[in-house]
């Protein structure tokens, strides 16, 4: 495992080994869509979110704050096939942050991904829980004889963290199986900022894992993902469910799923760069 030399960075082109003090967030990309069971594309989504990235403010309106500075280290080396060492990658790379006292924040990639970062920080933070915005459920056993397929993602955080640890919101795709279980154990969260604070009451004073997958968000502002689906949330949605997580301690967090060439506009890149931007300026 190594991190590439090469490759626009976002907004920032200090390495690891030379960080400063002050800075507190370490991004990195991890370019694979191996499981992807739709449409690719996804390997290519953590430079397009910088490239984007230079085309925004860095002062956000609904936060009023600025954004302050933080490491790019560039992307992890890019795997194919099989995601065995893909995983292992985007584990210790996301160990090798924590061990040097940042918070890691993974540019995607597709969600299979999300597991293996999951489990560094839990290893090094076991009062973790983890907020999951997605609109599928991903919690499948395997899909099409892959257990650690990106249709697996949630599943396999859930091999090591607890059931009420975890918070699913938006999910508005999956199996019938996976319905149930999601309703049944009541970590279904709808959309809705008054409701999603509600169910935050019991996690405060605990640390919070915060995976984003990009499709969460309507086609109709979103369509630069593999597997778009109707009926998601809007930009002001995104802001005030992500507001509820103010004063909670973030220590790790990812942005998956943008396929950039499935939007030639590029309107879907600028929108998943202004997420990575809002929640960097969250975790500051």
């Amino acid at each position: 495992m190594s991190f590439s030399q090469d490759g626009p960075k976002f907004m920032s082109s200090e390495r690891l080994s030379g960080f400063t003090e002050g800075e507190k967030i370490a991004i990195f990309g991890a370019c694979y869509d191996g499981t992807t069971s739709f449409r690719p594309g996804t390997r290519r989504g953590p430079d397009a979110i910088r490239n984007a990235s230079y085309g925004l403010e860095t002062y956000s309106p609904e936060q009023n704050k600025e954004l302050e500075v933080f490491l790019d280290l560039g992307n992890l080396d890019e795997v194919f096939g099989a995601p065995k060492i893909a995983h292992e990658n985007v584990y210790h790379g996301t160990m090798e942050v924590i061990e040097n006292g940042l918070v890691p924040f993974m540019l995607g990639g597709e969600h299979s991904l999300t597991p293996p970062s999951v489990q560094a920080v839990f290893e090094k933070h076991p009062t973790l829980f983890v907020v999951q915005f997605d609109a599928h459920a991903d919690l499948r056993h395997e899909y099409l004889g892959e257990k650690d397929s990106h249709a697996c993602a949630m599943r396999r955080v859930l091999d090591f963290l607890a059931g009420e640890d975890l918070l699913q919101v938006g999910i508005r795709s999956g199996t019938q199986a996976e319905f149930e279980e999601l309703r049944s154990s009541k970590r279904l969260v709808s959309p809705d900022a008054k409701l999603f604070e509600k169910r935050l009451e019991k996690f405060k004073g605990r640390p919070v894992y915060i995976s984003v997958d990009l499709d969460i968000f309507d086609p109709a502002i979103f369509p630069g993902t593999g597997t778009p689906e109707p009926g998601g949330i809007f930009w002001k949605d995104f802001a005030q469910l992500l507001a509820c997580l103010q004063g909670f301690e973030i220590v790790g967090m990812d942005v998956m799923e943008l396929s950039p060439q499935l939007d030639l506009s590029g309107c879907s890149s600028v929108l998943a760069a202004k997420v990575v931007r809002e929640m960097l300026i969250l975790s500051q």
